[in-house]
């Protein structure tokens, strides 16, 4: 069998710009039309690793260069790598006996820096040292060789999203163009036509806003299932204020750090009425994106952390069937909507492994399609 057409067993690592934990899941893929989605599994960071985070994203503001880890984030850059390994072994035993051993690990590591600007992105993850630590195969870094090309970065989970556009069960089959939605601590999204390369580019703040302001004004990391917000209104004033920067009258392909969007616009509200305004802003965000696609959505599916807050997925259908179209959860369709990014990570590490592209002009802006990631394997 040809190389192209083999299937292979992986194991996607994603740790995003919520800082919540490492998500896993397993893929048995072809890196391109196959796709048999297994086990996930999640592994929490307590409070104070997540802390220490996001100290990290205030120190990377140092970074010139790819290379640089100034204060402590050699030795966080260590402690992620480790806490991935110990992730992968409970993951193996846990989950995924019968499946056999993998062939390739994809490690995201963690964002702690995203300058599309400068050509400059970073990942705290050392994939030798995670291969050392698993005994297996790891595929890491497939975001830099796309900046080399002229692109974004990211994101790069649209080639996935393609994937399982086409392959949606009934009623959903063949609603195109298809919309995925990942409401992570940013938002993005990936629209699907019926041919050609996806569309593809981040549309704002998601979570990491609504998280921010709890965290500062009630002390609790997130508002668990919107239930803050549910005791607030919009204030409508603040969501414009937010709509009106540049960023969302820039076509794509365009992508965010986490700190590019700030709590300024939402400082004097009340801690009930800003999560809920807060919400609002990541929802309208993903609505005001269509000014930028190449047709008008037929169906939305919302992924990520985001889709548990009532109010952000409320905000969406409504909007969305205003527009004709219509707004669903993963699990609607059959996936799992805290597992997309993580399969999503095998899926392109079997793409490193075979060469095929990462990215394409439309979904990152980079000149041509793109291979990119590296390889490294255990030593025997």
């Amino acid at each position: 069998m040809a190389i192209q057409a083999r299937t292979m067993h992986a194991i996607g690592l994603m740790s995003g710009t919520s800082m919540d934990g490492i998500d896993l899941a397993a893929l048995r893929t072809d890196g391109s039309n196959i796709v048999e989605r297994g086990p996930n599994f999640f592994v929490p960071y307590e409070a104070a690793f997540r802390d220490r985070i996001t100290r990290a994203l205030e120190t990377a503001r140092q970074i010139a260069a790819r290379d640089d880890r100034p204060g402590d984030l050699a030795d966080l850059e260590k402690e992620i790598t480790r806490r991935h390994a110990d992730a992968v072994a409970a993951f193996i035993r846990q989950k995924l006996a019968g499946w056999g051993k993998p062939d390739i690990v994809g490690f995201h590591g963690q964002t702690v820096l995203h300058r599309p600007s400068a050509a400059l992105t970073l990942q705290l993850g050392d994939g030798k040292l995670l291969s050392a630590l698993t005994g297996l195969p790891v595929a890491y870094d497939m975001r830099a060789n796309d900046m080399v090309h002229g692109g974004q970065g990211a994101p790069l989970v649209p080639a996935y999203h393609a994937a399982l556009a086409h392959a949606l069960p009934a009623p959903h089959a063949g609603q195109f163009p298809v919309v995925f939605v990942n409401i992570g601590g940013i938002s993005n999204i990936t629209c699907v036509s019926a041919t050609g390369d996806p569309v593809a580019f981040d549309t704002g703040p998601g979570n990491a806003l609504i998280d921010q302001w709890v965290s500062r004004e009630g002390g609790i990391p997130f508002d668990a299932d919107g239930a803050i917000a549910s005791e607030g209104d919009v204030v409508r004033v603040v969501v414009e204020r937010y709509l009106e920067k540049p960023f969302f009258s820039r076509p794509g392909p365009k992508s965010l750090d986490r700190n590019d969007f700030t709590l300024a616009e939402a400082e004097g509200l009340e801690l009930a009425d800003g999560a809920r305004t807060l919400a609002a802003v990541s929802a309208q965000a993903i609505l005001k994106s269509v000014d930028h696609l190449p047709g008008r959505p037929k169906l939305w599916i919302a992924c990520g952390g985001g889709r548990k807050n009532p109010h952000i997925v409320r905000d969406l259908r409504e909007g969305a069937e205003a527009a004709g179209a219509n707004a669903v959860l993963a699990e609607d369709v059959g996936l799992d909507g805290d597992a997309t990014e993580a399969e999503a990570w095998a899926y392109l590490a079997v793409r490193v492994l075979k060469g095929l592209p990462l990215t394409f002009p439309t979904t990152t802006g980079c000149k041509e399609p793109v291979i990119g990631g590296v390889i490294v394997r255990p030593l025997p």
